[in-house]
C-alpha cells in the first residue's frame, strides 16, 4: 500500500499473535491515540526504547556482528551505509548498556 503523503511504498508486513485480552488492551490504545494502527503500531515498535539484558554468549556474538559492521564500513564496501551507521550506534548503545561482566568489545 502506497503512502501518498510521503511518497512511498510499504511491501512489508509483520504479525503477531497476542491473546484476547492482550488484544482488546492493544485496541483500546490505539483509539486513545488518534491514530491508525498502522501508524500506532509503526511508531510503537520503531520509537519505544528497549533494554536487553544479555549474558556471555549473547554480549559475545553482539561484538561479533559490531566487528563486522565496523571492517564493512572502513572497507567501504557497504551499499547502505548509513543504514550501518545507524545499526552500529543501536549496537554500541546496547554493548553499553550490557553489565559490566559481559563488555567485551574493544571500545
Amino acid at each position: 500500500m502506497a503512502c501518498k503523503r510521503e511518497n512511498r511504498f510499504r511491501h512489508n508486513t509483520i504479525a503477531f499473535w497476542l491473546s484476547d485480552e492482550e488484544k482488546s488492551e492493544v485496541e483500546a490504545k490505539i483509539i486513545l491515540s488518534g491514530v491508525s494502527k498502522g501508524e500506532y503500531y509503526r511508531k510503537s515498535v520503531l520509537e519505544q526504547e528497549i533494554k536487553v539484558v544479555s549474558g556471555n554468549y549473547m554480549s559475545f556474538r553482539l561484538s561479533k556482528v559490531l566487528e563486522r559492521i565496523c571492517e564493512e564500513l572502513h572497507n567501504g564496501n557497504s551499499e547502505n551505509e548509513q543504514l550501518l551507521l545507524a545499526l552500529l550506534k543501536e549496537l554500541i548503545a546496547l554493548q553499553k548498556n550490557a553489565p559490566a561482566g559481559n563488555r567485551d568489545m574493544k571500545e
